[in-house]
């Protein structure tokens, strides 16, 4: 038996909120009333913070540690301490709240925090330290203790300001394909404007000798408050300096060569700011009989290396993901994160530490997004689902940090060809019933494949299709099989792990264990599920050629492999006629 089109799907984000822990689900900095916050300098507390000037230049560091020390003559177990960007947060005004007149009230959210009897001993002394990790963010930083605990948060000391050395510095570098084969787009953030400097890219073939590198012009876009559809991210979510995102695109690229690339802004003195040198390997070109590894998860989230917020429960397989990717870099071509990207839910900051998180992979890889609830749904705001997932967001930050190869990047659904692949990428936030344009972009995708060359069509989303074993879509009553679907089980049942020849029906993966809160299974095991996990991974296509396919699930915790099958078909299966691939009459009849 063989196969039809494989539908690979994120798990619905949802349904972590209705999972066994209470804690999961909870975007941690939404723990923190800081429209509530009093403000009560007290002389004899302090925080100081070392050293005062981060990142080498010369190195391009773009990552550092900080050393905290604290002091508080009253400490408690409610005591914490926050990092602020920019450091002056305390002078912005904002409208009070009608329900706390009268309080200094402070507007913005902090970009991390962590409670101060992190640090031995601070309970018995009234004394701490605490190293954090901060990341270049176009910006200042400074230190905060809190009394109070989260809810009732008083401002007690605050720290002098820490910077880099260059805040505006061209930072973390996400590679997409572009929209053909021999396009490869990169995508950074920096704190320079085009009116301060212009930005490109400057990329090569890898070769022995020097060669004359080529240098590509970016474009430039940003965001601001109105472009958010609504509190968190209009309000103490917001970040006053969200940067410029700038796009360049290397064209005309040859399969499977290796070419390096320097993301670079010249100013107007004619000094150029550099950010670090990577090196990528072009797309085969489609049809390219060539080993071809693809990696695909949804709902990974972002966690923070130095423990602060990760109290929360909130995505504490992140980390994981991440890393066992970034070991595993030599041993696949292309990432497909299909939904649910950092959970920021309106923190803007939140997005800077997720492209952070995953340069080592986006700087080497092409990275390639879809739109998932956490990303796109706010009221009104022209997706499918009424719900408040994103925080306010309603799209712009992921829209805009990220370039995916869209017709237009207000709809989120876009096709890539690669090699023997075609990826039909959906955006399960907006509507794609009959009649709707993507619709037509999904009936498009999926018909116009040349399956002599390209055997292998992937059709991804963030939400499942129908088919999953999730508690809360049996709670919501849409647990059964879709009465129009054909499920492999039938196959599956006897062949678990081997397909061959022609298949009545589509196999169905979903891949939402990327690092975020996990989602319990129902007790009941419906006959169409043939694996299920409850742990932290991802998934990987391997095509060795055009009639050899192997599916692999691997662990986050380790990298090893826990589930996978083999699909081995030729064109004439493709041809044969299926449950609903032929028409029921011909012209014979």
């Amino acid at each position: 038996m063989g196969v039809a089109p494989v539908v690979l799907a994120a798990v619905l984000a949802m349904a972590a909120v209705v999972s066994a822990s209470p804690a999961e689900g909870i975007q941690p900095l939404s723990k923190i009333a800081i429209h509530k916050a009093t403000v009560n300098l007290r002389g004899s507390a302090y925080v100081r913070a070392t050293p005062a000037l981060l990142g080498d230049e010369d190195e391009l560091e773009d990552t550092v540690w900080v050393t905290v020390k604290f002091s508080s003559e009253n400490p408690s177990t409610d005591d914490w301490i926050a990092v602020f960007s920019p450091a002056d947060f305390i002078s912005g005004s904002c409208p009070n709240p009608s329900r706390y007149p009268g309080e200094p009230l402070l507007c913005t959210a902090p970009i991390k925090y962590q409670y101060a009897n992190y640090s031995a001993n601070y309970l018995d002394w009234g004394k701490g330290t605490i190293r954090f990790q901060l990341i270049n963010q176009r910006s200042d930083f400074s230190f905060a203790l809190f009394s109070g605990g989260l809810e009732n948060p008083t401002l007690v000391a605050v720290s002098k300001q820490v910077a880099f050395k260059n805040p505006k510095a061209p930072v973390f570098p996400r590679l997409a394909q572009g929209k053909t084969h021999g396009e490869m787009t990169v995508t950074w953030t920096s704190g320079y404007d085009i009116s301060e400097a212009y930005p490109f890219v400057e990329w090569g073939v890898v070769t022995s000798g020097s060669g004359n590198p080529t240098r590509t012009p970016a474009g430039t876009l940003t965001f601001n408050r109105g472009s958010m559809c609504g509190t968190r991210a209009s309000a103490d979510g917001w970040v006053e300096r969200p940067g410029f995102i700038h796009t360049a695109f290397m064209r005309d690229l040859w399969p499977n060569k290796e070419y390096f690339y320097k993301i670079g802004h010249e100013l107007l003195n004619g000094t150029v700011v550099w950010g670090k040198s990577y090196t990528f390997k072009a797309p085969p070109t489609p049809g390219q009989n060539s080993l071809q590894r693809i990696i695909v998860f949804g709902d990974m989230g972002k966690a923070e290396r130095d423990g602060s917020n990760e109290f929360s429960n909130y995505q504490p397989g992140s980390l994981n993901t991440t890393d066992t990717l970034i070991e595993d870099l030599d041993n696949y071509d292309i990432v497909f994160h299909i939904g649910d990207m950092p959970y920021a839910n309106g923190y803007l900051s939140q997005w800077d530490q997720f492209t952070a998180q995953v340069a080592p992979i986006s700087a080497k890889k092409p990275y390639m997004i879809a739109s998932g609830n956490h990303e796109r749904d706010w009221p009104n705001t022209g997706g499918f689902f009424d719900v408040k997932d994103s925080g306010g967001e309603c799209g712009v930050p992921a829209e805009t940090m990220y370039y995916y190869p869209a017709e237009n990047r207000a709809n989120f659904w876009y096709k890539v060809d690669y090699g023997l692949f075609r990826f039909c990428v959906a955006d399960s936030e907006h509507d794609w019933r009959e009649g709707t344009p993507q619709y037509k972009f999904i009936e498009e995708c999926l018909s116009t494949v040349d399956r002599k060359h390209q055997p292998w069509l992937i059709f991804t989303a963030h939400r499942v299709l129908g088919y999953s074993s999730n508690l809360w879509y049996a709670d919501q009553g849409s647990f059964e099989e879709p009465a129009e679907a054909v499920a492999a089980s039938q196959c599956v049942n006897n062949e678990r792990s081997h397909y061959s020849g022609t298949m009545n029906g589509t196999i169905f993966v979903v891949a939402g264990g990327g690092g975020s809160h996990l989602s319990d299974y129902t007790t009941a095991i419906p006959k169409w599920s043939v694996f299920r996990d409850h742990d932290y991974g991802f998934t990987k296509l391997t095509a060795f050629n055009h009639s050899s396919l192997l599916f692999e699930y691997k662990k986050s915790s380790d990298g090893k492999v826990y589930d996978s099958f083999t699909i081995h078909r030729d064109y004439r299966d493709v041809l044969s006629c299926v449950h609903d691939s032929c028409f029921p009459t011909t012209l014979a009849t």
